[in-house]
């Protein structure tokens, strides 16, 4: 499609396939990240974790360690500077652990204790490890289990609604032709990302300048000043790349101890974390128990829904994976029951990882309901058509657009679902039983307010600043994409500058919300830039800037329930003498908006696949209950899925208007792990004829669970 501004015709540049603005960079070695950028007089800070997992520091032995080769200072909670968390931020009241140093208290294994600066990494690392820490030790608790005793329902959570409930559950169960009672698990489990956090501080001219890995420079710029007591104007954050966050680049130790060390020492020093110290300081996703009850007629309509989801946080922090919230909007019946319920235990806190709640919730939620399916007769499909909500469920609220039946409808025509036998356990081949499975998908599709300034340059191009962030998912380049379609212009013409605190308030990368939310701002920017420009008049050597505020805008929207929604496919291999499950192959087929950048797309719903697939046979992280810490921190401990363990992945979308929307986009960064798990659990079931309730389906469980004849169903 194309436009024409004055004589030129311009290619519409949303829709068409780019690659990435910096592309040959990042391949080439040239993009530098936050551990690379070189600064004058750089100390390097190493940090050192308790080995406890409850108890007091009773003592610091730094002395010995001060007189090492290189050593410049060693921090802990009876030297370092006063930080106040009592604030509350952009997403709460922060977890007390950012308030580093503050006290001898212990609450786990893997808490900062002492920060070891020195003149080159070799030698804080060296010192660190050299450290004696002395501990009181208290008895420790970290038994993860499903109705376990301080298990509670919280009140008044800022996340969301803890439980929401209709009708009578108990008596709609009860009617019910047929019922599914079961419970499901997922383990613990860990966002490493391949670039670790790093952050680099110093003082410049009266600012505080900090040169971070993060998923929103404003956010932690904000985090900072308050807990600092800063005036906001005098800290700046920096992020220009970013490889990978999935929601755990937020504010975290390293960076409040990097701005602690340059105050103290007064010249710039840097904090890098090792893949160790990745596993107790940034987050993990929660261990989960889940119990799903649904009561159907025997055509298949819900009667009674009940998704409980119990979850783990730190003695020190409250953070609830949502994962009962998904059908809040999927599926209504009668009686309609969802809670979300914790318990406190003697573990870091957990945090946002890449669809939280909807990833381990889809798990249970769209296995029950391949349960009930095959309680039924009924084809999993048409079970799902059969229940298809004409409003929120939970909220009452109509849907912007919900595509999520044209998803499975083309997913089944591609995947090749028509011809499928139903029943278990009848294909094979050698040793190896095939099955293939289903689930569906859903993400919320949010936006919140931000601001952005385009500017009109004397040499003809233009210049986007906004405090986006690129964590890899091509964000830079779709922004380009969408600004250059707003002012009608070739992408070409587009210069984009990113991940800078001092571009002003935007969204964070996260929730799905960034490019839907930049993008608007952006948008909007360019809408004033243009009618400005029809004034007509030669453009200054400085430019011509508009700014944007989205606020108002998104304030104005009509309440609506808006969601992305998608259709997983999955075909699987048992080996029924080894345990091995294998993937063959994987569809997803999405209804997400508007897609900016078909490539850069693709590759995002094909990641999220990747990691359902790895979730749903490989990984789980494992605490000791003697120590209280993990065994295996590590990528030799934590198993994921490598190249071998991945098949052929297809992604693709259907068209998803939205008439009311101004922007379009939904977001597509967490959807694509959605009901992958679930999809290939089911596919499980279908070669084996058992279910597996309990991820990761690893070879000793399928081994231990065996296999039932063909026809035989699950009591």
């Amino acid at each position: 499609m194309t436009t024409t501004t004055g004589t030129t015709a311009v290619t519409r540049a949303v829709g068409a396939a780019h690659t990435r603005l910096e592309g040959r960079d990042k391949v080439t070695g040239a993009a530098r990240y936050a551990g690379e950028i070189p600064f004058a007089e750089l100390a390097h800070g190493w940090l050192v974790l308790s080995t406890i997992a409850r108890g007091r520091v009773r003592s610091v032995e730094s002395a010995p360690v001060l007189a090492m080769p290189g050593v410049l200072t060693v921090l802990h909670h009876g030297n370092a500077p006063r930080v106040d968390g009592s604030y509350t931020g952009m997403l709460g009241r922060p977890d007390p652990i950012v308030e580093v140093f503050q006290h001898d208290r212990v609450p786990f294994v893997g808490w900062p204790v002492a920060l070891v600066v020195a003149e080159t990494s070799e030698q804080a690392r060296e010192a660190a490890e050299a450290l004696v820490v002395q501990y009181d030790e208290e008895p420790h608790d970290i038994a993860f289990f499903a109705g376990r005793p301080g298990t509670y329902t919280p009140e008044n959570s800022p996340a969301a609604q803890a439980e929401t409930a209709k009708g009578d559950l108990e008596a709609e169960l009860a009617a019910s032709a047929v019922v599914v009672d079961a419970a499901y698990t997922t383990p613990e489990e860990h966002h490493s990302s391949l670039e670790p956090h790093a952050a680099t501080a110093r003082w410049d001219s009266g600012r505080l300048d900090v040169v971070d890995s993060n998923q929103g420079s404003m956010w932690v710029a904000d985090e900072i000043a308050k807990l600092f007591s800063l005036d906001p104007a005098s800290v700046r954050v920096r992020s220009e790349h970013v490889g990978g966050a999935f929601g755990s680049k937020g504010l975290r130790p390293h960076q409040i101890l990097a701005v602690m060390a340059t105050t103290v020492l007064h010249r710039p020093v840097r904090v890098v974390l090792t893949r160790r110290q990745m596993f107790s300081l940034v987050g993990y996703r929660s261990p989960t128990a889940q119990r799903v009850r649904l009561g159907a007629d025997t055509d298949g309509r819900l009667r009674a829904f009940d998704h409980q989801a119990q979850s783990l946080t730190s003695t020190v922090h409250e953070f609830i994976e949502r994962s009962a919230d998904m059908g809040r909007v999927m599926y209504d019946a009668d009686a309609h029951h969802t809670v979300n319920r914790v318990v406190p235990l003697d573990v870091p806190t957990p945090t946002w990882m890449r669809a939280p709640g909807e990833a381990p919730g889809s798990f249970a939620l769209e296995s029950a309901l391949d349960e009930l399916a095959e309680k039924i007769g009924m084809d999993p499909i048409a079970l799902r058509a059969r229940n298809e909500p004409d409003a929120g469920p939970v909220s009452g609220l109509p849907f912007s657009s919900r595509n999520v039946l044209a998803c499975f409808q083309e997913g089944a025509r591609r995947f090749g679902w028509a011809d499928r036998d139903p029943r278990p356990g009848t294909r094979r081949e050698g040793r190896w039983l095939l099955g293939t499975g289903t689930a569906a998908a859903t993400y919320s599709s949010g936006v919140v307010p931000s601001t952005a300034a385009v500017t009109a340059e004397a040499d003809g191009t233009f210049t986007v600043r906004i405090t986006a962030a690129d964590v890899g998912t091509g964000a830079r380049t779709a922004l380009a994409l969408i600004a250059a379609d707003a002012l009608e212009v070739e992408p070409g013409r587009i210069r984009i500058q990113i991940a800078d605190s001092d571009f002003g308030p935007a969204m964070i990368a996260g929730g799905s919300m960034g490019t839907r939310s930049w993008g608007w701002a952006i948008m909007a920017a360019a809408r004033e830039l243009r009618e400005q420009l029809v004034l007509g008049g030669d453009i200054p050597p400085q430019g011509i800037t508009a700014r944007s505020d989205t606020g108002a805008a998104i304030s104005a929207l009509a309440k609506k329930e808006r969601h992305s929604f998608g259709a997983q496919f999955a075909e699987v291999a048992v080996d029924v003498t080894s345990g091995e499950v294998r993937v063959r192959r994987m569809l997803g087929i999405f209804a997400a908006g508007r897609i900016i950048n078909p490539l850069t797309a693709r590759s995002q719903f094909i990641g999220g696949m990747t990691w359902g697939l790895s979730m749903a046979l490989h990984e789980e992280a494992i605490r000791d209950q003697a120590s209280g810490g993990h065994v295996g921190a590590d990528f030799a401990g934590y198993h994921f899925a490598a190249n071998a363990d991945v098949p052929l992945i297809e992604a693709d979308w259907v068209d998803d208007p939205d008439a009311d929307d101004p922007v379009g986009i939904k977001g597509i960064g967490e959807i694509g792990i959605v009901g992958a798990a679930a999809a290939i659990a089911n596919a499980v079931w279908h070669a084996t004829g058992v279910r597996h309730r309990d991820l990761p389906i690893r070879p000793d469980r399928v081994l231990l669970a065996g296999t039932r004849p063909a026809g035989e169903r699950d009591a």
